[in-house]
């Protein structure tokens, strides 16, 4: 299976080069076919859990630039959904979920583990259309980013609710997290059960901690979902993504052995590559507006990248999503230099 698909290679720790690329958000609204399947099929929570359009999302951008990656196309707030509260996209105004647990209790909520039955079908759907040299990626949010919305029923500023809630009473903001970490393993080891290859750990908000909060609310349930799926899919890479972590990068990578570290745009890479430990697979992390600029910004930082990792497996990527308003061009522009 291995050589057949570089990505995976890659993150299993064998340097290629050119490296392997695959773009977070690569399946979303930069892309016409995206816009127009979406249109079709109403609000953004419905076309996640229609398994065929779903799967057509995800291959879409595989088709278009032919990545070494393939994204499922889900998103992280399916599991507090299966965990029990109501989910719900409003236009123009993101996610928003009931109760908060700001004001309810976790044991209040009625477990409903059958809401993600249509994102393991959308998985065994692109697993079998996939061309072989693809790597298949399932991901999940991590446990603290997730409680940021569940806690306060949507995205809030600086996650102040979560912390609020988490310095008041760390042991009722523990079992949310503890929750959130034990249905994020059952969720990740059925998308391997049913066709991904490797799983990408997205922690948006872990950059919003002291480094205290960070040791124990996302190093230690990373460890917590670590272990147990190595326990079951040992096999299975596990990429983490720890976004703002900045200086704590090292701390992150080291405790939770992680088999793959993705970099934001804020960290120097080459400061990633002396301090990270020798041999760790990472992936990043162009800036998102490099690539909207296009031009010699692009290239400048395509080759600072690049050059940042001149014995170290790299998986290139973005720093965070590709933006709604980058030109499709730019993207091609993008795999000419990565490839070159």
């Amino acid at each position: 299976m291995g050589p057949s698909r570089p990505l995976l290679a890659v993150l299993r720790g064998e340097r290629r080069d050119p490296p392997p690329v695959w773009l977070m958000r690569q399946a979303g609204r930069y892309l016409p076919e995206y816009r127009a399947l979406r249109a079709d099929k109403g609000g953004f929570l419905e076309l996640v859990h229609d398994s065929a359009a779903a799967a057509e999302v995800t291959l879409q951008p595989i088709r278009r630039f032919g990545f070494d990656g393939a994204i499922l196309f889900s998103d992280i707030l399916v599991i507090p959904h299966a965990l029990g509260q109501d989910l719900t996209f409003e236009a123009g105004e993101g996610p928003r979920l009931a109760p908060p647990l700001v004001d309810h209790a976790l044991d209040a909520l009625t477990r409903a583990p059958e809401r993600l039955a249509p994102i393991y079908e959308t998985v065994r759907r692109v697993a079998a259309a996939l061309p072989r040299e693809t790597t298949f990626l399932g991901f999940a949010g991590s446990p603290w980013t997730v409680a940021t919305y569940m806690v306060a029923g949507q995205g809030s500023r600086e996650q102040a609710e979560a912390r609020r809630y988490a310095y008041r009473d760390p042991v009722a903001f523990g079992a949310i997290i503890d929750a959130i970490a034990d249905a994020t393993v059952d969720y990740l080891a059925e998308q391997i059960d049913a066709g991904v290859h490797a799983v990408q750990l997205f922690d948006s908000w872990s950059g919003s901690l002291a480094p205290r909060e960070f040791e124990r609310w996302v190093i230690a349930p990373t460890v917590r979902i670590v272990t147990a799926l190595r326990a079951r899919h040992p096999d299975t890479p596990i990429i983490g993504f720890p976004k703002g972590a900045g200086g704590k990068l090292p701390a992150y990578a080291r405790e939770t052995v992680v088999d793959a570290i993705g970099l934001d745009e804020t960290v120097d890479a080459a400061w990633a590559n002396t301090h990270l430990p020798l041999g760790l697979p990472v992936q990043g992390n162009l800036d998102p507006l490099a690539l909207i600029a296009g031009g010699e910004a692009l290239l400048s930082s395509v080759k600072a990248i690049r050059g940042a990792f001149p014995e170290r497996p790299h998986v290139f990527n973005l720093g965070h999503g590709i933006l709604p308003d980058t030109p499709i061009a730019h993207v091609e522009r993008l795999l000419e230099l990565v490839r070159a």
